[in-house]
């Protein structure tokens, strides 16, 4: 099993930057896939960024390519995500996700097993 934990979220303003961690227990978090989703007020969750487990592979959602950095430490069991140039629609909860599932799989949101309690992420204009 693995235990999930967000920090970083806060208020930024339009343009601003922000980098998120989640860190993780256990003894094989190498073995996860990780993603970043995010949940806007009204609006279905949806998969920000993933990432291999050996870090070799990612993905990112169209509207989040050039501006978001998904990476991760396996030696520190952490997982990031570098927001930069944010908009006030990138305003939502972020959480950070794993599955044991391989990484053709990274897309699958029932193939998600462990989640964090979530970070705020606001972005005023």
């Amino acid at each position: 099993q693995v235990q999930l934990v967000e920090s970083g979220g806060g208020l930024v303003q339009s343009g601003g930057s922000l980098r998120l961690t989640c860190a993780a227990s256990g003894r094989t978090f190498s073995s996860y896939v990780m993603g970043w989703f995010r949940q806007a007020p009204g609006k279905e969750r949806e998969l920000a960024a993933a990432i291999s487990n050996g870090g070799g592979s990612t993905y990112y959602a169209d509207s989040m390519k050039g501006r978001f950095t998904i990476s991760r430490d396996n030696a520190k069991n952490a997982v990031y995500l570098q927001m930069n140039s944010l908009k006030p629609e990138d305003t939502a909860v972020y959480y950070c996700a794993a599955t044991a599932k391989s990484w053709f799989y990274y897309s699958d949101f029932r193939g998600y097993g462990y989640w964090g309690q979530g970070t705020q992420v606001t972005v005023s204009s």
